[in-house]
């Protein structure tokens, strides 16, 4: 049976979530990818709560960004949300790829948070 990509991505995303989990200490750093913008939070799943989140629709950066479904624009989310992790006092994330392929968007995102101070 041949799966469509969004299909392909939510399976992928289940086998992920499967093992990974984030806690207070060591949150999960959660990405949804559309195909105009990307978004990403730190969610403690134990307490089922979201710590920060970062977007390219945020005002921040909306207004420095020319476009937001490029590499630059994921880098600069991912470098906001490790501003907002590290304000909070967390420094040290589980990477919740969303299913996505580890590429383009994702990696630029995963780089940023990672230059600015985060560690995965």
């Amino acid at each position: 049976m041949k799966y469509s990509r969004k299909q392909s991505t939510q399976r992928r995303h289940q086998r992920i979530r499967r093992k990974l989990s984030g806690t207070a200490e060591r949150p999960r750093l959660a990405v949804f990818r559309s195909n105009n913008h990307i978004y990403v939070q730190l969610v403690d799943d134990v307490a089922q709560h979201t710590l920060a989140c970062a977007s390219t629709v945020d005002p921040e950066l909306k207004t420095a960004l020319g476009a937001t479904a490029n590499c630059d624009a994921s880098g600069k989310v991912g470098e906001l949300i490790a501003k907002r992790a590290l304000e909070k006092g967390l420094k040290q994330v589980v990477f919740d790829r969303g299913g996505n392929i580890y590429h383009g968007r994702i990696k630029a995102l995963a780089e940023g948070a990672r230059s600015a101070g985060l560690d995965f």
